[in-house]
């Protein structure tokens, strides 16, 4: 059974999950899909009309939010054999029924049901789930729906979780979820849990983090434990104060800005990355550079952005609409902006040594998360690297030897 997996960090997560639980049979071909825009929903249901066109004796399974949400829709496509829901494709008997469409209440994806995942084929970095659901609602939003209520992993059965990462090799452990600053036993405390309770854990990252996380406890925590990376991803959004209110976002743009240049002075070295949404309905000109500027002035050089995609069902799809032609020159204009910022950034790396945890082919990524290419065999090791040019916007580096 072969997974193809669409969207988020948690997504790769389950998948691999569903490697683990699902049949040895060679025919079937899960599709585990993303719903976050209605872009990604089509993106989904070209691909498998596509695997379809190639091999028409696969079975295919279509899971993730995008069956969660509308299970009629896949099911009604002649190229899909069975429809499964975020809580049944983590169990087994959801790969022997004989029902073309068992999707149940999202609410009742149950943690204990989950067997642990010890290794990561083509990986080196392990994703570990804390948490799952969201009890937020931004106005253009329908993952909450697709995922149900916020819940988290008992803090006992995340820190075995993650022993068992460090027993098995990983050297890297990212924690992972819907919205992990939302882990409902603290996720400071967890955090702290992780840095003072796994031995031999050498690095600690964060999925997508909610900027309301960037607190004084956080920042504490960054400054304390060097196990903790220097590269935090936010889920930022805009950075113009009215259309993040009307986003239904709880945070401003000073405030984030405030906070990233609070964790300059803790960790000089760190990295910011954001996910922004252009030309959401009713952003003027003037508010879509507001977010140009506000990227500029945090130096937020690792961007994720995306032109707005309206989703049926959300309070965002009534608002007056802006010109999808310019949502996405909007979107363009950000990523190079973001693109000069992440140049100047790998810029000022070289001539450094930055630890690289060393993947596939010798690449890798820095502490603060900037690839780089080197010649090194270490498959799952972390090198010191002198950095000595960048390309692109990738690095080049050469391992250096110990003495």
């Amino acid at each position: 059974m072969k997974v193809i997996t669409f969207g988020c960090r948690l997504n790769a997560f389950e998948s691999c999950l569903i490697e683990k639980i699902g049949t040895d049979c060679d025919d079937i071909l899960v599709f585990n899909t993303c719903a976050v825009t209605g872009e990604a929903e089509r993106q989904c249901r070209q691909a498998i009309r596509k695997a379809y066109r190639k091999n028409p004796k696969t079975k295919i399974i279509v899971t993730g939010c995008a069956a969660q949400l509308n299970p009629e829709v896949y099911a009604a496509m002649p190229e899909v054999f069975r429809v499964l829901g975020n809580r049944e494709k983590l169990t087994q008997a959801a790969y022997e029924t004989s029902e073309k469409v068992c999707v149940g209440d999202a609410d009742l994806y149950d943690f204990k049901a989950l067997q642990p995942v010890t290794d990561f084929e083509g990986r080196t970095r392990a994703f570990l789930q804390i948490q799952q659901g969201c009890d937020h609602a931004c106005t253009f939003c329908i993952v909450h729906q697709a995922r149900g209520h916020n819940k988290g992993l008992p803090p006992e059965k995340v820190l075995k979780q993650a022993r068992l990462f460090v027993e098995n090799g990983f050297s890297e452990i990212v924690l992972t979820g819907v919205d992990i600053a939302s882990y409902p036993q603290g996720f400071h405390r967890l955090v702290r849990l992780l840095a003072e309770e796994v031995t031999g854990l050498k690095r600690l990252r964060f999925g997508s983090l909610d900027p309301t996380a960037l607190d004084e406890e956080f920042i504490e925590l960054m400054g304390t434990y060097a196990v903790i990376q220097p590269h935090v991803h936010l889920s930022m959004q805009s950075g113009d104060n009215l259309i993040l209110k009307r986003m239904g976002r709880r945070h401003t743009a000073e405030q984030v800005l405030k906070a990233c240049q609070t964790l300059r002075q803790v960790r000089s070295d760190i990295v910011f990355g954001a996910d922004f949404i252009t030309g959401f309905p009713t952003e003027t000109t003037e508010q879509a550079l507001r977010t140009e500027a506000f990227v500029k002035e945090a130096n937020i050089t690792q961007l994720h952005v995306f032109p707005y995609s309206a989703r049926p069902g959300t309070p965002a799809a009534k608002m007056p609409s802006v010109e999808i032609s310019v949502r996405k020159e909007r979107a363009a204009r950000l990523r190079q902006t973001g693109f000069e910022l992440e140049r100047k950034l790998l810029d000022q790396t070289v001539g450094t040594v930055r630890s690289v945890l060393i993947e596939k082919n010798g690449s890798g990524y820095t502490d603060n998360y900037l690839k780089v290419h080197t010649s090194s065999k270490s498959e799952g090791k972390i090198e010191q690297v002198l950095i000595k040019k960048r390309i692109e916007n990738e690095l080049v580096g050469e391992v250096k030897i110990r003495a």
